[in-house]
């Protein structure tokens, strides 16, 4: 394009070269657009609710999960007796396994007990059985977990600021 041919005066600029700031630009380019819109005439046969928010609606359920509802509904609560067996249950459950734990990584204190108790009939039962249940144990390494804790207590007990008598010798 030749800067010097006539320019036709119908023609836009290619930018607004007069105008003073950027929003009167867009402003004036801008189509309009009317601002609200007029208020629909009344319909006795609409039901729709102005004020009815669209999360407050019903959302239907999958297929499947009603499907399952249906197979298997759920049981109803427990009543008193129901709460106290399943409370037992429980109890029994963590009783029984807290016991099994300790056969397993802490049968030495089963020969400290029975060492302790009064000699008797049952108390060298005890003993004897402790004594084998002991060395089963220690054959497939459950006790080095207690071992190990108990060294690292003996270590720490002994250990000594500088300038501090030693430790009185265990008994």
């Amino acid at each position: 394009m030749d800067p010097n041919e006539p320019k036709d005066p119908d023609e836009p600029a290619p930018f607004p070269a007069a105008r003073t700031t950027p929003s009167a630009a867009r402003a004036e380019l801008a189509p309009e657009v009317p601002t609200s819109a007029p208020d629909p005439e009344p319909d006795d046969r609409n039901d729709w609710i102005q004020s009815a928010d669209a999360h407050d609606l019903p959302t239907r359920e999958p297929r499947l999960k009603t499907l399952g509802r249906y197979a298997f509904p759920p049981e109803p609560p427990l009543d008193e007796e129901g709460e106290a067996a399943r409370d037992r249950r429980w109890t029994s459950r963590t009783v029984i396994f807290a016991t099994l734990f300790l056969l397993v990584f802490n049968s030495v204190s089963i020969q400290s007990w029975a060492r302790q108790q009064e000699p008797g009939w049952i108390t060298a039962t005890v003993q004897q059985l402790s004594d084998v249940w002991t060395a089963q144990i220690s054959q497939l390494g459950a006790d080095q977990p207690r071992e190990g804790v108990r060294e690292a207590y003996e270590t720490a007990r002994d250990q000594r600021f500088p300038g501090q008598p030693d430790a009185p010798p265990p008994t």
